[in-house]
Formats: structure tokens, sequence, C-alpha cells
């Protein structure tokens, strides 16, 4: 898919919120299959999946902790040890990959949670791990794998096997201090949230460095703590601000567009819950709305189909917004007029 030659951005427009805490308690991630159906990782108490519809409609939950009953609506366990998932991605055939930080192990299971694969071990050594969080497929189906600890990105087969690494510990272009989300663009070039330097590194599918993104800070194009990254198919990049409880906009070079602080409205679960539970509908009677609005420490930023989906973690969450925006070619734009006011003077 090639990229527009130029592109008129509208906006966004808030569209919805699915979930609530008794569902989808604290999302690090989420994928969307081709239905539109959500699968939320979700990691607070018991670790599990929930799968959502685009209309708030509870599908079910796969339980990512062996022997138990997942959450409201739980309806398989993974037969693997799960201690502490921290990403997800979904693949063409739609199976699920999990990041576990905890096992340092990477985990492929179907849509109803039977395991398809699993590889990766403890160390510091070639296609070990420490504490790896971020997970993504390129073009070809390689995987890269933000190992966290080792500061460093590993390239792997879809089988496992090592193919190669680049970062290292550092705040120099090209170095890494603590990496955190990572995707990969239709063009095959990576993008690494560089958690602990408060920036967002963009490289080849080798390695090679190309630019950086941002600054320790809370303004415009700055970050703390940057968690998640993606690309849109105009090749906007969406950062997941966590610390500064915000999502930010850059077009495809770098330069800021614009920022997210949220938009929540009662979801369709929660709607029904408040309803049905006079204690919370008068605590909200009570409260303010409109800090219920904001997002909170969001991990992750998803867009499928010109939808962007943002995990609000510490919400319980999941906030929708719809990106309007128009490709545009060489001939499609006009010169510019010989005066920047109404009318113009010939």
């Amino acid at each position: 898919m090639s990229r527009p030659y130029a592109l008129l951005r509208v906006g966004f427009s808030y569209d919805k919120t699915l979930g609530m805490r008794r569902l989808t308690n604290t999302p690090v991630d989420l994928a969307v299959d081709g239905s539109g159906d959500l699968f939320i990782l979700c990691r607070g108490g018991i670790s599990f999946i929930r799968r959502l519809s685009q209309d708030d409609e509870d599908l079910g939950a796969i339980n990512l902790a062996a022997g138990g009953a997942a959450q409201i609506g739980g309806t398989h366990s993974v037969d693997a040890k799960f201690v502490w998932p921290a990403s997800m991605v979904m693949d063409r055939e739609e199976n699920l990959w999990i990041s576990d930080e905890g096992t340092n192990q990477i985990t492929i299971i179907d849509k109803q949670g039977e395991i398809l694969g699993q590889w990766g071990e403890p160390g510091s050594g070639e296609g070990q791990f420490d504490r790896q969080s971020g997970i993504a497929l390129d073009p070809g189906g390689n995987v890269y794998v933000a190992d966290t600890r080792n500061h460093r990105i590993q390239k792997f087969t879809r089988e496992g096997e090592f193919l190669m690494e680049f970062g290292g510990f550092g705040s120099a272009e090209g170095e890494l201090n603590m990496p955190w989300g990572i995707c990969v663009d239709e063009l095959g070039d990576v993008y690494v949230a560089d958690w602990r330097n408060d920036r967002v590194q963009k490289f080849t599918a080798d390695g090679e460095f190309i630019f950086s993104i941002g600054r320790s800070g809370d303004g415009e194009g700055e970050f703390n703590r940057p968690s998640g990254v993606t690309v849109d198919d105009h090749g906007d990049i969406y950062v997941a601000d966590w610390a500064n409880n915000r999502v930010q906009l850059f077009r495809p070079d770098g330069v800021f567009v614009e920022l997210f602080r949220g938009d929540a409205t009662l979801s369709k679960q929660a709607l029904h819950y408040m309803r049905s539970n006079i204690k919370a509908l008068r605590l909200r009677e009570m409260a303010s709305i409109e800090p219920q609005k904001r997002i909170r420490w969001p991990v992750s930023v998803r867009v499928y189909d010109h939808m962007m989906y943002i995990a609000d973690y510490g919400s319980d969450r999941i906030q929708i917004y719809k990106k309007e925006a128009y490709p545009l070619g060489p001939d499609e734009i006009t010169e510019e007029q010989r005066s920047p006011t109404l009318y113009t003077q010939f």
C-alpha cells in the first residue's frame, strides 16, 4: 500500500467507549479481528484476554492463568504458564502473539485459546530475554521483540529462530534505555517507544537509526515514559504517552500534530451496571464528570481501518476515535494564493 502524496487532516471525532472494570480490568494491549471484534489483553489480578464486539457485547474471555476460571464470561483456559503478559499482536491468520515479561517467553494462540507455539528463555544472550515487553510483526512475518532490561530489540523468524539484534544501553542515537512498545510499518521500518529516554526512535528493518521524536517533558511533542507506538496507513505515528496521561499524534516525518486527553462517555456495559446499582449511580452523581472522561496511564494505542483504539489502563476501558483525513494527489493541490486575505487582488 502506497502512502498519499499529501494528506488533508480534518481531525478525530470521539466514537465510543468499550469495557468497564468488571470486564476489562487494567487493559495493556488490544487487537481487532476482521469482523471488528476486540481482543483485549488485561492483567489485573488474573490475566486474561477479553473479547468484545463493537457494540460492547461480552463474547467471552480466554484465561491466561492455567487451571483457573477467567473473570465474567470466561470460556477457555490456556494450557500454558503466564505470569505478567505485557503486549499482544494479531497476525494475518488472526492468531494472537503474546509477550510475557514474567516468563520471558513468546506464546502464540488462536482466537479460541489453543496454543500454537511458544519460545524464549531468560538471559542476555542471543534469543534470550530479560523482562521483554513489546512485540511486533513485519510484512514478511518476522517477529520483533523489545527486550526491555537488555536494552535492545531482537528480530526472529516466526518459529523463534534468532536473526539479529540492535540497540544497546545508552541515550545516544540508536541506543535504548528500557524500550517498551514497538511496531513495524508497511514499509518494514521499526518504531520503538524508548521508555526511559522519553523518546520514540525509528529504525530500518536492519536496525539502522533513522530519526527520533521527543524529549522529556509535558509539552507538545514531549514525553513522560512513552509505552506504546503504532503507525497507520498514512504513515502517521501515534504514541501512548503513559505518565502524561495522553496520546500524541505525529506526521510521518516526526512533526507534532495533535494530542488526545480523552473524551470518554459511559460504555454500554457501564451504563447497564450503573442503572442496576444504585450505590454506584449515586457516587457518580456526586462526582465531577470531567475527570472521568480523561485518559489515565494509557499503555497501548492501536489503529485499525482509521479508528484509533486507546488502552485506557487506569480507567479499565477502551476509548475509540475516528480519524477523518483525505489523501491528495499532486493534481488535487492548487497553487497558493497571492494574498492570504479573503479576497485576492489581481
